[in-house]
């Protein structure tokens, strides 16, 4: 049987993907509850900061994360990840002032800012290149399992036990993370021993040139999940939603039924053609979000936000991959990351500071974001025109 026709679901695989569900569960359990318990706090002001200062972490940490992912290791990594989400989860009940909660969400941004990029570079090395797409598909639509299943029953523990409880229940699925990662076989086949030197970042560490095409698009597709991270929980209660993370289990459930199709689709037909999809249905979404006036249309509005992120994510993963050499392929998803997190950032806090609790203010800072992403559009053609005899495109 030809290598490529091999189940790509080995136990490594499927540890991994486990080891992302509970990972992505852990951190995506607190957002829906993060807004009002910031308000609680008397920080109501700077709800744009619970996201913005995540991803500014994330993103500053993500050069360090790329070049210890090719010289350390993936293993280690990804443990460094979370080990972070663990401590956070004890520390929110114990910083509670508005000042103590802000530096908390700085230091949690470390998380994503490792775990997530050694896990892409993990599943280059274990998966071969032509079904990268079908794998990275199916790890994201793990990753995507614990971002609906993490919020919504986050919801429930607070409802029921209160939200030290929820914090807790955090810090206990990313010691289940760890416990997995930790049994998992290293795929860097020339380690090195941590040291210093590894944690100078000099500017050909920061950007892998050859994935800034893959970057300048997930920056502009990422904005609207800045957005949906702020304003969503304010706008479900304003309309009408007991548990402010249906919103997160409607869209993830729509991106899971996606997912199982768009990482092969991207495959066969090329990553462009799926991202140009996933784009258009996107900008569609905000608009179906941004008028909606109950929770029906809210949901039906998440999953096609859902459909838009699922097809996006498997494509832009698989095309960063492409455009990078393997020895830099940690800096290469990094960039990938990096463009992300600014996204997410950007749009948290510009989308959050204009909506200063004014909840009228949501449907227009929806509708901007959907001219960006037709910037994106705009920019993903152009490069199309102009590598169309790239067999990438």
């Amino acid at each position: 049987m030809s290598q490529n026709k091999k189940s790509i679901y080995t136990l490594q695989f499927i540890l991994l993907c486990l080891s992302s569900l509970l990972f992505s569960s852990s951190f995506n359990m607190i957002i829906p509850e993060l807004p009002s318990y910031l308000s609680g706090l008397g920080g109501a002001e700077y709800k744009g900061l619970i996201i913005s200062l995540f991803t500014l972490t994330a993103a500053i940490s993500r050069p360090f994360s790329g070049k210890l992912t090719d010289r350390w290791g993936r293993v280690p990594v990804m443990a460094v990840g979370s080990v972070v989400c663990l401590i956070c989860g004890f520390l929110y009940p114990v910083l509670s002032s508005v000042s103590g909660f802000l530096l908390l969400r700085l230091v949690h941004g470390f998380s994503t800012g490792f775990k997530p990029t050694a896990t892409s570079a993990y599943v280059a090395d274990i998966i071969p290149q032509e079904r990268w797409g079908e794998a990275l598909g199916m790890h994201g639509l793990c990753f995507s399992i614990g971002g609906a299943l993490g919020p919504a029953v986050g919801s429930l523990i607070v409802n029921a036990f209160g939200i030290d409880a929820m914090f807790y229940s955090s810090s206990f699925l990313a010691f289940l993370s760890i416990v997995i990662v930790m049994n998992m076989k290293e795929t860097l086949a020339t380690k090195e021993k941590l040291h210093k030197s590894m944690f100078y970042i000099s500017r050909t560490d920061i950007i892998d040139i050859g994935a800034l095409p893959a970057g300048i698009i997930t920056f502009f597709s990422y904005t609207a999940f800045g957005l949906i991270l702020t304003l969503i929980p304010d706008w479900s209660e304003h309309l009408g939603a007991e548990n402010k993370g249906i919103f997160f289990t409607s869209f993830t459930a729509a991106s899971v039924l996606v997912r199982f199709v768009a990482g092969k689709v991207s495959d066969r037909y090329g990553r462009t053609s799926v991202i140009l999809v996933g784009l258009v249905v996107t900008a569609f979404s905000l608009f179906v979000i941004s008028e909606s006036t109950n929770v029906t249309a809210l949901l039906i509005g998440a999953a096609i936000y859902g459909m838009g992120t699922g097809t996006l994510s498997p494509a832009i993963n698989a095309w960063t991959i492409d455009l990078s050499s393997p020895q830099h392929r940690g800096k290469a998803i990094a960039t990938m990351y990096i463009s992300m997190e600014l996204g997410i950032g950007l749009g948290a806090l510009i989308g959050g500071s204009y909506y200063s609790d004014i909840i009228e203010r949501i449907p227009l800072i929806m509708k901007i974001d959907i001219f960006i992403l037709c910037v994106g559009i705009l920019y993903l053609l152009y490069w199309k025109r102009l590598n169309k005899k790239l067999k990438l495109v």
